[in-house]
């Protein structure tokens, strides 16, 4: 694996971990969320120190290239985060509409919203 690449591996880990902390103190990302983050940068700096891993996964999977290895790790897990926060999002959506549902009732019932009047 090139030098080049090895350098941008560590450079953008350095990057997700110096933006997640940042989120994190700012109160602007869950646990969960940073954990996720903080592993994946932990894999990109274990491919980044320890190359041999990718040459040894390359030759066992088939790849030709490491390089083309580490890209596409990179890219599956991505879309996999990608998909876990579109069902998540799915589910967040349904949970808000029933929550305005059950509010629409309420007020149309007069139970919630009156006024009160003196």
């Amino acid at each position: 694996m090139a030098i080049g690449l090895r350098l941008v591996l560590l450079a953008g880990a350095v990057f997700i971990l110096a933006f997640v902390l940042l989120k994190i103190r700012r109160a602007q990302l869950q646990t969960t969320d940073a954990v996720f983050w903080f592993l994946f940068a932990g894999c990109l700096v274990l491919l980044a120190i320890f190359p041999q891993i990718v040459y040894h996964l390359a030759g066992f999977i088939g790849v030709e290239s490491p390089a083309n290895l580490v890209f596409l790790l990179i890219l599956g897990i991505l879309i996999i985060r990608l998909l876990n926060i579109t069902v998540e999002t799915a589910r967040l959506k349904q949970k808000l509409d029933r929550t305005v549902q059950h509010i629409a009732l309420q007020e149309a019932d007069g139970s919630v919203g009156k006024d009160d009047e003196n």
